[in-house]
């Protein structure tokens, strides 16, 4: 690893892990967010973002055993959307969820409109398009390779937030920018718009009802219950028998440890959870809060919401910082034994034994300035923490702009992450070897 003379961090750091970039063949590949995931035939599945009016996102399989990449699907075309001159399919936004040997996923749309200074969905398509048509929900078959377009989101509003539940059939969506509720019934493949879940999301009038809109979801295993979360943190129910959404009363995330925000106003995720998953061994949730990077257990049926630890990097913790992207990571996820947390958060930068700093405050989720990149895990039985150091590439840089993880069944970590090709900066898979071989 190579390190320049005024940078200590790597000096300083005892150990780190090498990430190894892929070139997937996408030359207009851009950030991606949640939408990486391994699958039981032993392959790394994940879409690749555009920016373009022209293309859209691509989606692609890495084989670890053959160490090759297989393109699989254009997203517009898929969704049968090619050549209709539409804002295209430029991104998926979701993990890909494995149930009876399909991965369930949903599009999103991947250019936007600057109204009032914020990107916005558009309300005046450029010259020559159609306004984007809405985001679709989609299956892709892991034996024939096949996709199928199950459903269109409402109103032209893309998928944001996705989650299953594997045992009644039924998947749940978040669209942007509203911020509307999804519910999709695999059984009879009727689809419910159950309405708003915060005020009227990224498309409201900041300082009024704008509010950030929850980008995780749990389900409850044992009675089916949809859980999510709110900018004001609130923790939201949805009972699929009776279509109903409610508020959960006895618990919320206004936490002081979390830090104070201002709901109405963009900039961080306030006090939503940023990442959540249902942890079935002891019947309750965890989650982590992306600022302040509290690792939490949500018992939903006492209610009760407890911290259990800091799980930001060890430099983070040693100077109180909070991470440098100002919505927190979404890097966050069991590993294959099911008890393993694994997270790829943030770390401070030393130059010159000071501490980089980056802005006070950002209008959107984005990075406030450069930090490291520190893969933790946390093992829920014995409770134990480790910061297995910095990921740089071989050439020393860093991967920046990470919000997704997927990990292998040997242990190996993959995300999506941004380095140079051929000169010019774009976002693709990174391999990162098992921090505990």
């Amino acid at each position: 690893m190579n390190t320049t003379a005024t940078d200590t961090t790597a000096i300083a750091e005892s150990r780190f892990l090498e990430g190894k970039p892929y070139f997937s063949g996408f030359e207009l590949a851009h950030d991606t967010y949640n939408a990486i995931s391994a699958a039981s035939d032993g392959k790394i599945y994940y879409v690749l973002s555009s920016e373009s009016y022209d293309v859209g996102g691509q989606l692609y399989a890495y084989d670890p055993q053959t160490d090759t990449i297989q393109f699989l699907a254009d997203l517009t075309e898929v969704c049968g959307e090619k050549g209709k001159k539409l804002i295209p399919q430029g991104k998926s936004h979701v993990r890909f969820y494995e149930h009876n040997g399909k991965l369930y996923f949903a599009t999103h749309v991947g250019v936007y409109e600057m109204i009032d200074g914020m990107e916005r969905l558009h309300q005046n398509a450029p010259e020559g398009y159609g306004l984007y048509p809405g985001g679709h929900l989609l299956s892709y078959d892991l034996a024939s390779g096949t996709v199928e377009d199950l459903a269109l989101a409402p109103d032209g509003e893309g998928i944001l937030t996705m989650t299953i539940d594997r045992d009644r059939n039924h998947i749940y969506a978040l669209t942007w920018p509203l911020g509307n509720l999804l519910h999709y019934d695999l059984n009879t493949g009727q689809l419910v718009n159950a309405g708003l879940t915060c005020g009227r999301g990224e498309a409201g009038t900041v300082g009024d009802d704008y509010r950030v809109i929850c980008r995780s979801m749990f389900v409850d295993e044992g009675d089916g219950t949809l859980y999510l979360s709110t900018a004001e943190g609130d923790i939201l129910t949805y009972q699929p028998e009776t279509a109903t959404l409610g508020k959960l009363d006895g618990v919320d995330l206004r936490l002081d440890y979390f830090g104070k925000y201002d709901p109405t106003r963009p900039g961080s995720m306030g006090y939503n959870w940023r990442k959540i998953f249902w942890y079935a061994p002891e019947g309750v949730a965890y989650g982590v809060h992306g600022n302040s990077g509290y690792l939490f257990r949500f018992d939903p049926r006492t209610p009760k919401l407890e911290l259990v630890e800091r799980i930001a990097s060890e430099p983070s913790k040693r100077s109180g910082m909070f991470d440098q992207f100002s919505y927190g990571y979404l890097g966050f996820q069991p590993g294959p034994d099911g008890e393993t947390i694994y997270y790829l958060t943030g770390g401070p930068i030393y130059i010159d034994g000071k501490r980089l700093k980056g802005a006070d405050q950002i209008a959107k989720g984005a990075a406030k300035g450069l930090e490291n990149l520190h893969l933790i895990t946390f093992h829920i039985p014995t409770g134990t923490y480790q910061d297995h150091g910095p990921i740089f590439y071989a050439d020393g840089s860093r991967p920046t702009y990470v919000n997704s993880i997927a990990i292998g069944t040997d242990g190996t970590v993959y995300t999506l992450a941004r380095f140079e090709h051929q000169g010019k900066e774009i976002q693709d898979l990174v391999k990162i070897p098992n921090p505990f071989a």
